[in-house]
């Protein structure tokens, strides 16, 4: 049996942080990381950022979220002016003042239309950056934010996207895996999620690819980099990261990306790991 405990393990190659190693930045998921699946934020997490904010060290939120879904987070958390990775790494914001600095499309097409042909109630979503979302009909409460526009799968196919997200609120996670195996999707970035839920991003963009820039504007190399996730979209930027760090909630593929697995969220995880460097 695997260890799911709080170590030192590293899971890639064994070694262990060499005595002098302080995060210099620390890059965080949101949901399942920051809060609950529910979005509830414990009062001790906020804490904790706030000291490795008190600290010096840059806090990046790296999510799959849109930025209409992140910056109350951000403005919870009294984080400075900075850059958030966002969409899984498709855009990059900076905030305050709101400024979008990087966005990466991709032609949703292709995407667009075998969904349609293999399994036509499958919810589907385009973002506006923004504004919210282009949507072939409305999606449970509390799915999406911003603005929802509905259109055809014509409309949301004719011009280039950062993201699409595909929704099935009647199929289970496996079946939602399936048809991911079924799609063959190539040329494109892919990540099944929680509650039947499927980003796809361009090819080759991930938090890891965006966090590799927003790094080196601060000077910070990735193996000085803390960061914390629970999510299969995390996987690239757990392995990227100096000291990638997975929940105990996270998947098994996701905790074996990481080099360590604190707790489960509830138990105080994401606290637990801050506390370690920033007590």
């Amino acid at each position: 049996m695997k260890s799911r405990f709080l170590s030192s393990l590293w899971r890639r190659d064994r070694r262990r942080l060499p005595a002098d190693w302080r995060p210099e930045l620390v890059a965080l998921d949101i949901d399942g990381t920051v809060v609950d699946h529910d979005g509830r934020m414990p009062d001790a997490v906020r804490d904790a950022v706030r000291r490795v904010v008190k600290a010096g060290v840059p806090v990046v939120l790296a999510t799959g979220r849109s930025w209409h879904g992140t910056r109350d987070l951000f403005d919870y958390l009294d984080l400075p002016a900075g850059p958030a990775v966002l969409s899984n790494g498709a855009v990059v914001v900076r905030y305050p003042p709101q400024e979008v600095i990087k966005t990466v499309t991709f032609d949703p097409s292709d995407v667009i239309r075998k969904v349609r042909d293999f399994s036509p109630t499958t919810l589907i979503a385009v973002e506006e950056i923004g504004r919210g979302y282009r949507v072939t009909d409305h999606f449970p409460a509390g799915d999406l934010t911003g603005e929802m526009i509905i259109e055809t799968p014509e409309q949301l196919s004719a011009r280039p996207v950062t993201r699409v997200i595909l929704r099935e609120p009647g199929r289970s996670d496996e079946e939602f895996l399936a048809l991911a195996d079924h799609l063959g999707l190539h040329g494109v970035t892919y990540y099944v999620g929680w509650s039947a839920w499927i980003d796809i991003a361009p090819i080759g963009v991930n938090k890891a690819t965006a966090l590799t820039d927003v790094a080196a504007e601060y000077g910070v190399a990735a193996d000085r980099v803390l960061a914390l996730g629970d999510g299969r979209n995390d996987v690239e930027m757990l392995a990227w990261a100096g000291r990638g760090v997975a929940l105990g909630d996270a998947p098994e593929e996701v905790q074996e990306a990481a080099d360590a697995v604190t707790d489960r969220f509830d138990d105080g995880g994401t606290v637990n790991e801050l506390a370690r460097w920033f007590g």
